[in-house]
């Protein structure tokens, strides 16, 4: 048997004592499966009841996270625009099980992640059964059509490995998210993420030897990674934003609109960081 087999294998026979109500809403999930046990794009809800069971410890306990705006979510598919940080995707961790444990209904995200991901052993293999896929605009465009709830990182590897220096200020944001909202008449929600920044700040991103291992970014942290830093969690999804207008429109046209929402998610941020007591309460 494979490796990665057996970590599967290891996973759905791993029991987890999850208190009645967060076994009633993991019962209200639902997904399209196939004789395989798993959707088109590889979720299997009960590889993902494993997975997340040590998610929702950190989410309770590590991060000790806080949301607000989940009542204000529109029903049917949705594009989650976030600001991305931290070295390691525990900022999308955190605002899926946020969506599954508060939500209502229950929501299971769809996390659009980096082309280089599949290239990893055995991370591939946990991302897809998890239900994330990798960011292309033929798989954000089937999901949306089947009303799922697309995570996207306009920043992209330029957000989840900024330096310290550059905390909570969005970089540069790709137009892909927006043609797709055209195309699909899909809602836009701005999401902030305070806390991430500090879980695992960069000092230096050394470039060459990321070039030499084929890795998007090397960054020098005081923390040891994986472990992050317990730094306090604050999530909060913003009005639904709804934009018109054709998906083919040129550059000049689809920046002015992602200029408003890279504009409202940079003032959601600076209104939390201005609000919260302490990194770490």
């Amino acid at each position: 048997m494979r490796l990665s087999e057996r970590i599967l294998g290891g996973l759905r026979g791993w029991t987890f004592a999850m208190e009645p109500e967060i076994q009633e809403r993991l019962g209200r999930l639902a997904a399209a499966q196939n004789e395989f046990g798993v959707d088109p794009f590889g979720l299997d809800l009960e590889f993902t009841v494993a997975a997340l069971a040590p998610m929702v410890w950190l989410y309770k306990h590590y991060f000790r996270v806080e949301v607000e705006g989940l009542e204000g979510l529109p029903e049917g598919r949705l594009l989650l625009i976030a600001n991305h940080s931290g070295q390691l995707p525990f900022d999308g961790a955190m605002i899926g099980v946020s969506l599954f444990l508060h939500a209502e209904p229950p929501r299971a995200i769809r996390a659009m992640v980096e082309k280089w991901v599949p290239s990893l052993p055995y991370v591939s293999t946990f991302m897809a059964r998890a239900g994330q896929v990798v960011g292309t605009p033929e798989n954000c465009r089937r999901l949306l059509a089947a009303d799922e709830t697309i995570l996207v990182f306009p920043e992209g590897v330029r957000g989840i490995s900024k330096l310290y220096r550059d905390r909570y200020q969005l970089q540069e944001f790709g137009h892909g998210f927006m043609r797709l909202a055209l195309e699909t008449d899909t809602p836009v929600v701005p999401v902030a993420v305070i806390g991430a920044e500090e879980q695992a700040p960069a000092f230096v991103n050394v470039k060459p030897l990321a070039d030499l291992l084929a890795m998007p970014a090397f960054p020098i942290t005081p923390t040891i990674l994986p472990l992050p830093l317990p730094a306090k969690y604050r999530i909060r999804f913003g009005a639904p934003m709804r934009f018109t207008g054709r998906p083919d429109d040129d550059d000049e046209e689809l920046s002015q609109k992602v200029k408003s929402v890279k504009a409202e998610l940079q003032g959601m941020i600076n209104a939390g960081v201005q609000a919260r007591p302490h990194v770490f309460w």
